[in-house]
């Protein structure tokens, strides 16, 4: 094939990149399971595994193979991770783990080495019609997601998680196309950051057409992230708010008193989707199968992200998974409030994980392996299935690299950052990944987090 043509192939396979990322789950093909994992292909894998193999020849014909040498300091976390797969108490999930994290190594390399090839003006004014779009049909997926469960569409059909129908809370919380809400709230992060950038960087004229389809973009993605009612995207989210409103008035060149307004306009935004995404849920919760009121769902949203420090009401009743699984005879909702059990076993598997790094000085210094924490916490009667993983990714790359392990990925991180400020869009790329390191501290892996470690390079050089 000749290089034009394979740039051709590289450029639209990144244009369809976005939609890809928002199918992290479904569709899915089972490959089986061992008693540690599910072995599944999903198809942002099979987008990575194609975009590879079509880079690799790129960067030959291109002749710019002595460009991937790079940086030496670039290398040293993924092949101390490789090495640690031989002491890994589970080698089949490190090899596995190590797979996925090399094919985004290479596509992350092939971004940067084939920058000029690919993202030409012409690209990248495409880029954000192909991202937008799929952001917006993936919201409206999740919107129609909770009508269907609501009127009582089977979850066959839905694509709804066990946990995320009305029958949770009285009113559904939609997964999309990911395996849970927390991960398609994290698959709204980028575009709702994204376009409040572009609010705050966008033209003078605030009537221009970009402008107001950017503050349409916002209302729209930002609302459906509240929809999904993950915490974990919704804390991230407004963290990483705060940080871009610090930046921009520190940073921006242009008038402090203009970026001050358009930043007091994107908070003004957050509020009202807020609202509006609440008085959905109230509505959702009032019109669900359930005999919970209007009120019943305003209060159970307000108390569960607040961790129930925000007391709406008096005494809940909350019944065990078991009962949340089973078909609700006498339509009530599984919860009437704030869960405390979704925070606990957070906090439980990362306080295991730190307890299993602490108690040898091989685990402290190198860990147990890459692929190797669920397995360990197991062995060792700190939880109940070698399946159950920590959902918590500092902790979790803790115990399974050790010290020599997180100091090497932190040269790693810095030398991105480095390499990240030259270009104009850093502020973006600093808050989001302000935001994605909030969200880490809620889940751990890498299969269905792929968007987190492939759009902050590739936003750099967009």
């Amino acid at each position: 094939m000749k290089k034009v043509k394979i740039i051709k192939v590289l450029q639209f396979l990144i244009y369809i990149l976005p939609a890809v990322l928002f199918l992290s789950y479904f569709p899915v093909i089972s490959l089986g399971a061992t008693e540690t994992m599910n072995l599944e292909l999903s198809v942002p894998l099979v987008w990575l595994i194609v975009f590879d193999a079509m880079a690799v020849v790129a960067v030959i014909k291109t002749k710019k193979t002595k460009v991937i040498a790079g940086k030496w300091y670039y290398y040293l976390f993924p092949f101390f991770a490789t090495l640690s797969v031989f002491w890994s108490v589970n080698k089949l999930r490190g090899a596995l783990t190590l797979g996925v994290m090399w094919a985004v190594i290479i596509a992350v390399m092939a971004f940067a080495i084939l920058k000029s090839e690919i993202f030409d003006a012409k690209f990248k004014k495409n880029f954000w019609k192909w991202f937008f779009g799929a952001s917006l049909v993936a919201c409206a997926w999740c919107w129609l997601q909770c009508l269907l469960d609501i009127f009582g569409v089977a979850r066959e059909y839905t694509l709804m998680c066990l946990g995320c129908t009305y029958r949770s809370f009285g009113f559904p919380h939609p997964n999309g196309f990911a395996i849970e809400p927390q991960f398609m709230g994290n698959l709204l992060l980028a575009p709702a950051i994204v376009s409040a950038y572009f609010v705050v960087v966008g033209p003078v004229d605030s009537r221009h057409p970009l402008q107001r389809r950017m503050l349409f973009y916002f209302l729209v993605i930002t609302s459906t992230l509240f929809l999904t009612f993950s915490r974990g995207a919704i804390y991230a989210f407004v963290a990483a708010m705060v940080f871009l409103t610090a930046f921009a008035i520190v940073r921006e060149k242009r008038a402090k008193k203009m970026v001050a307004g358009r930043m007091l306009m994107v908070w003004g935004m957050v509020a009202f989707s807020f609202l509006f995404t609440l008085n959905a849920q109230g509505i959702m919760t009032k019109i669900s199968p359930t005999d919970d009121t209007y009120a019943d769902g305003v209060a159970r949203v307000i108390e569960q992200l607040s961790l129930g420090t925000i007391k709406v009401r008096g005494e809940k009743v909350e019944k065990n998974a078991e009962e949340m699984s089973a078909p609700d005879l006498d339509d009530e909702a599984s919860f009437d409030g704030y869960v405390p059990e979704s925070t606990d076993v957070r906090v439980k598997l990362t306080n295991a994980a730190l307890e299993e790094w602490q108690s040898s000085k091989k685990n402290m210094l190198v860990g147990v392996g890459i692929g190797g924490a669920g397995q360990a916490l197991y062995d060792d009667g700190l939880t109940e299935s070698p399946k159950e993983i920590v959902q918590n990714q500092y902790a979790s790359l803790l115990l399974e690299t050790g010290l020599v392990g997180v100091v090497m990925l932190g040269v790693l991180v810095f030398g991105f950052l480095k390499w990240c400020k030259k270009y104009k869009s850093v502020g973006m790329v600093l808050t989001l990944a302000v935001a994605y390191g909030v969200s880490l501290c809620f889940f751990a892996g890498l299969p269905n987090a792929l968007h987190i470690y492939l759009l902050l390079p590739l936003f750099c050089l967009l």
